[in-house]
Order: C-alpha cells, then structure tokens, then sequence
C-alpha cells in the first residue's frame, strides 16, 4: 500500500516534475500520516512550483481533495 500526493495545477490538469518526497515513485510513503507530514513541511515549496492543489491517494483510491494549497482570501 502507497500512499501518494497528486499535484494539481490552477487549470485542473497535473502538475510534472515536482518531487513528491517518497523518494521512489511506485512506493510512495509507507502510511498516510507519513504523507501528510511531509506536506505539512513542503507545501509552500510546492506552491511555488506551480501546484495549486492536492489530492490525497492510497494506490488507486482517492482519499480526499482536491485541498487547495492557497491561502484564504
């Protein structure tokens, strides 16, 4: 089981190139709280890289998003 960040762009469509901190693509981290943890300490990093939003997964499963990774207005 992989737990994994799918990055989405502000036009809805994918984000490429941006590391999603698991290290190796097809394992992806070993829990959720391990994913969650790591975007809690790289999310503005992704936003400047384009990322607008985020959707949790766990293999093929959505877990839950799209969650914006912008502030308020």
């Amino acid at each position: 089981m992989g737990w994994r960040w799918q990055f989405v762009a502000a036009d809805g469509g994918p984000v490429q190139g941006v590391d999603d901190g698991a290290g190796r693509p097809e394992a992806g981290f070993p829990t959720q709280s391990d994913a969650e943890s790591w975007l809690g300490e790289h999310w503005r990093e992704l936003a400047e890289a384009g990322v607008d939003a985020v959707i949790l997964r766990q293999d093929d499963r959505e877990v839950y998003g799209p969650m914006s990774l912008n502030p308020p207005e």
